[in-house]
C-alpha cells in the first residue's frame, strides 16, 4: 500500500509541475522581453592606428524613446587586469530600433596592452522622455574583437 501511495503522489506532484510550466515560460518570456529594453554596446574590433588604437563599436538601442545623447565611462584595464586609463567616449545619438557603428582613437594606447574594457557610468543620458539612468539600467555588452567588454 505504501507503493501506490508513493506513486500517487509522485504523479500528483509531476502533475503540479507541468501545470506551472506555462507560468514559468511566461515569466521567462517576460525576463527576457525586459532585457532587450536597453542598449547593446558591442566592441566589434581593434585596430593600431597612427595615434594609437582605434576602437570600434556597434550600438544598438532597443528603447521606445531615441537617445539623443550618450556618453559611455569607460575603463581600460591592462593584460594584468591593473586599471590602464579612463575615458569618455561620445556615443552620440542612438534612434530607437537602428543600430550606428561608433570609432574612436585613442591617442597613446596601445591595443596590444588592452586586457579588457569596462563601461562604468554613462554620465551622459538625454532624450525626450528618457530618464538618465535608462542608458545603464538594461546596459547589455559583447565583443566580437579578442578582449571583453563587460557593462
Amino acid at each position: 500500500m505504501t507503493g501506490m501511495k508513493t506513486s500517487v503522489m509522485m504523479a500528483a506532484g509531476f502533475a503540479l509541475s507541468l501545470a506551472s510550466l506555462p507560468f514559468a515560460g511566461a515569466a521567462w518570456a517576460q525576463d527576457a522581453a525586459g532585457a532587450a529594453k536597453g542598449l547593446l554596446v558591442e566592441l566589434n574590433s581593434l585596430t593600431p592606428s597612427d595615434k594609437g588604437c582605434k576602437l570600434t563599436f556597434t550600438a544598438e538601442s532597443a528603447l521606445a524613446q531615441d537617445v539623443g545623447k550618450v556618453s559611455f565611462e569607460f575603463v581600460l584595464f591592462n593584460g594584468q587586469g591593473l586599471v590602464e586609463r579612463m575615458a569618455v567616449l561620445d556615443f552620440r545619438d542612438l534612434p530607437a530600433g537602428k543600430t550606428k557603428v561608433r570609432q574612436f582613437d585613442l591617442p597613446g594606447t596601445r591595443c596590444e596592452a588592452l586586457g579588457s574594457l569596462l563601461i562604468n557610468d554613462a554620465p551622459v543620458c538625454t532624450g525626450e522622455g528618457l530618464a538618465r539612468e535608462a542608458c545603464m539600467s538594461g546596459l547589455r555588452t559583447g565583443s566580437k574583437a579578442p578582449i571583453a567588454l563587460k557593462g
